[in-house]
């Protein structure tokens, strides 16, 4: 027996009904409940713990007109967003989201996008000019009139901590859909959200095929790895005058670890990035064995490049022994596919930091300047 209750204005309302509870293996923020005609589901606010980020009620089209009733009732008295399930016109308004949607075969789900200039994906940019796929502008201020116009079945959005709301978007009574996987403290526990999208878009059994595979490559690639000989790893560079390094609970940082290599700030307890001045990070990774860095080019970086962006990179170690690789984000599907395809960018990793080990793929991301 489950109860689902929740407070409004002060008063606590719940309604009682049997429910199965969906078994996630790995991701923390998500929880989801089936009922007889509708289900229940909860992201967790990743930002203050125990509180809800924001609770929906899916609402099968197949539903019938009770059971639709019995959901909308619960849905009003708890404060919760209706979704009518499976989406089929929705509005994205990151790369990620729409090459996962691409991943599960619903591309043709995507009616809309936001920050169009950051998607590298040709199809994407193909509809948009075609004029089958509306631009909605910055995703930070969209044209709230061409998203009205698109009448889509939900927004998918990234929230962010303190963000101050939606603005405009929450008066618009569309869905949004906050989609806060990337707080997940594991590569594991982020791709699992790939099972939720599944329900959203009506395609569970794909999307759950789908995580299994990518659960079963990662951890037969974890098993390659032995205690022995763990090079110590750099992430990243500097960013105007900080350098944001991945906290020790991020999932690049979990992945450098399962990867069978050495992070300097593994013990450190942030799962976002952490903003360091660049002696304090010469300090604790100068002696780092590889250097791994993003960048935004049209060509592959050079060391000369490298080295006139910041004078101080010389002084690495990885840059003196000419061990440093990097994944240019403008022509490799990096943000596209990674979050979802952990196992492919784990790859990646094992390859550079154990080149003896053989029967890998080629590299997918990061390659050595």
């Amino acid at each position: 027996m489950t109860l689902f209750s929740a407070c409004k204005g002060g008063q606590t309302s719940s309604v009682q009904a049997e429910g199965d509870t969906v078994t996630f293996k790995y991701a923390t923020l998500l929880s989801v409940v089936r009922y007889d005609g509708y289900v229940v589901a909860s992201l967790q606010n990743p930002w203050k713990e125990g509180m809800t980020l924001h609770r929906y009620v899916l609402i099968p089209s197949s539903a019938s007109s009770a059971d639709q009733q019995t959901a909308e009732t619960l849905a009003k008295a708890n404060g919760s967003t209706i979704i009518r399930t499976p989406l089929t016109h929705s509005t994205i308004f990151t790369t990620v989201h729409c090459a996962m949607l691409m991943s599960l075969g619903k591309e043709d789900c995507i009616s809309g996008v936001a920050d169009l200039k950051y998607i590298k994906i040709p199809w994407i940019q193909e509809q948009v000019k075609k004029g089958k796929i509306a631009d909605v502008g910055d995703g930070l201020s969209p044209v709230v009139e061409k998203i009205i116009d698109q009448r889509p079945d939900a927004i998918f959005l990234s929230p962010f901590e303190n963000s101050g709301g939606y603005g405009k978007l929450e008066e618009i009574d569309i869905p949004l859909v906050e989609c806060a996987e990337y707080m997940e403290k594991t590569p594991l526990g982020r791709a699992e959200w790939l099972r939720f999208y599944g329900i959203l878009f009506g395609c569970e059994q794909k999307a759950d095929s789908l995580f299994d595979e990518v659960d079963k490559h990662y951890n037969d690639l974890k098993k390659l790895i032995t205690k022995k000989n763990r090079p110590s790893v750099l992430l990243d560079k500097v960013t105007g005058s900080v350098w944001y390094v991945p906290g020790g609970q991020s999932t690049i940082g979990q992945m450098i670890q399962d990867a069978g290599g050495d992070y300097p700030w593994a013990k450190d307890e942030h799962s976002g990035s952490v903003s360091l001045p660049f002696e304090a990070v010469l300090e604790k990774a100068g002696e780092a064995d590889v250097w791994l860095f993003r960048y935004s080019s049209d060509h592959d970086i050079t060391y000369a490049e490298l080295s006139a962006e910041h004078h101080g990179y010389d002084q690495f170690k990885a840059f003196r022994q000419k061990n440093v690789y990097g994944c240019d984000v403008e022509r490799s599907p990096f943000y596209e596919e990674s979050p979802f395809r952990p196992d492919w960018l784990l790859n990646d990793f094992i390859r550079i930091l154990h080149p003896k080990i053989e029967g890998l793929a080629p590299p997918r991301y990061y390659k050595k300047l």
